[in-house]
């Protein structure tokens, strides 16, 4: 688990790639991999990756034929620049909300514009993950956590103050640029909780309608 406060920038150090998969080493810059051991959780861009190899100042992770298909690692480059956070701990601050990196989808920044100090995003997700997005609620984007500003159909706003911007890839964001996306768990489990039964039923899906939130409670 993460808490979407990135750590530190890191490059792709090397790109190997092995029968299909790939082995990244990432140079990690400032961060500190003295409490780092093999095994580890790192997150990439959002992406919970394992350190099979360590030195002072880089790590190495096997990144499957899945993980480079559903998210935007398959697209990095020697040399690019990367999110990183190390997992959390029980005596770690939670100053974000809590992420799996676990990333849902790949979404694309449709515009950068200028607001005083800091930078509008405008950002697509695919359409089937835009029923968990929801104003002022949590999304994390490239291991970032971030607040929804606004909300239309399958693009969503965010504003990205000055440090965010200088401490994490977002500076670097334009319009096209790929993100990898992952949703607030509470409304993944919502979704199936609201199911009850028919979970257990192959192919049943919940709509969240007004009736369904009458029923359950949630609203009179």
């Amino acid at each position: 688990m993460f808490t979407g406060i990135i750590q530190a920038q890191g490059t792709i150090a090397d790109m190997q790639p092995r029968s299909g998969d790939m082995r990244l080493r990432i140079n990690t810059g400032k961060l500190d991999l003295g409490d780092v051991s093999l095994g580890d959780s790192i997150a990439v861009n959002g992406v919970c990756l394992t350190a099979v190899e360590l030195t002072a100042k880089s790590f190495s992770a096997d990144v499957s034929n899945e993980t480079l298909l559903l998210t935007s690692l398959g697209g990095l480059k020697t040399g690019s620049p990367v999110n990183l956070e190390k997992a959390l701990t029980l005596a770690t601050r939670l100053g974000g909300h809590l992420v799996s990196g676990h990333v849902d989808g790949v979404g694309t920044v449709i515009s950068r514009s200028d607001d005083g100090r800091s930078v509008r995003f405008v950002i697509e997700t695919p359409a089937i993950l835009a029923r968990y997005i929801a104003h002022k609620g949590s999304i994390c984007i490239d291991g970032t956590s971030l607040t929804v500003n606004a909300v239309d159909g399958a693009r969503f706003e965010l504003n990205i103050v000055p440090h965010t911007l200088k401490e994490t890839i977002m500076g670097n964001y334009q319009a096209g640029s790929e993100v990898n996306l992952e949703v607030d768990l509470i409304a993944r489990y919502l979704e199936r909780l609201l199911l009850g039964d028919k979970a257990a039923i192959p192919g049943e899906k919940v709509e969240i309608d007004e009736a369904l939130l009458k029923k359950t409670g949630f609203i009179a």
